[in-house]
């Protein structure tokens, strides 16, 4: 039987966790900053997205954030209340932020149509191929993994690397600056929201699955959720990939030309 996690140290820092954990962590790296270093960040801040890629994005992503409240309800169906502390840490913060992320659908249709994209083209419109893995991905792990694997996927990994992203397009001032003054803050504020610097969310999702493990799961567990983990990644990755096809090559030959 695992021994129970109880974390004595503060929340978002990594040594408070167990061992197992940061190196699950430290496995992980190398494949989250892939995300982080995409170029299509990097060109959505230089302002060198072309219209379709825009919309490839706003539309390839729109499925997982209209239906990131489903994930968690997933999860959600799996606990069981008093059967274990982390049962009942997970259904606490699922039940309460299920509801926090009640407008954000609404908020990424604002920015979507404040970035030229109408709302009716992702509400009606069919996504790109080849964008639906990680939608598809998240709710195969929610709906079939174990609870642990469901929310490491979603709530740690992707809301982690998520809120790491978004913040590198909110901080550009460019980026702001082209969006009309007059609808600037409601078209952003979906990434204000999950540009937070001090965002606990991921770490109160690892404290989660930190709980539900213990302190010492076998090494195949472990394995599993790293695996998941990646895959979360890696699917963000292809969904990149997918929405600058189009003008990748223009912008890489541009870049080395400058």
């Amino acid at each position: 039987m695992n021994t129970l996690f109880e974390r004595t140290g503060p929340l978002t820092e990594l040594s408070s966790y167990p061992q197992w954990a940061q190196d699950m962590v430290a496995d992980c790296a190398a494949t989250k900053q892939r995300v982080l270093d995409h170029d299509i960040w990097r060109m959505m801040t230089a302002l060198q997205l072309d219209h379709e890629s825009t919309r490839n994005f706003m539309m390839g992503l729109w499925p997982f954030i209209e239906r990131f409240p489903s994930f968690m309800a997933l999860n959600l169906l799996k606990t069981r209340y008093g059967r274990s502390p982390g049962d009942d840490k997970a259904r606490r913060w699922l039940v309460r932020n299920i509801r926090v992320e009640q407008n954000h659908a609404e908020y990424w249709l604002n920015w979507a149509e404040g970035a030229g994209v109408p709302r009716g083209d992702l509400l009606h419109g069919v996504p790109p191929p080849g964008t639906d893995g990680l939608a598809r991905w998240c709710e195969d792990i929610s709906a079939r993994g174990t609870l642990a694997a469901g929310m490491v996927a979603t709530n740690y990994a992707i809301e982690g690397v998520t809120g790491e992203w978004s913040q590198m397009i909110y901080d550009s001032a460019k980026y702001r600056d082209s969006f009309d003054p007059a609808i600037r803050a409601s078209s952003l504020r979906w990434l204000h929201l999950h540009a937070a610097y001090d965002d606990v969310h991921p770490w109160e999702a690892l404290d989660i699955v930190c709980t539900l493990m213990g302190e010492t799961p076998s090494a195949d567990d472990v394995a599993h959720l790293a695996e998941c983990i990646k895959r979360s990644y890696m699917s963000m990755i292809l969904l990149g990939d997918r929405c600058i096809r189009s003008c990748r090559d223009l912008w890489v030959a541009k870049e080395a030309a400058a």
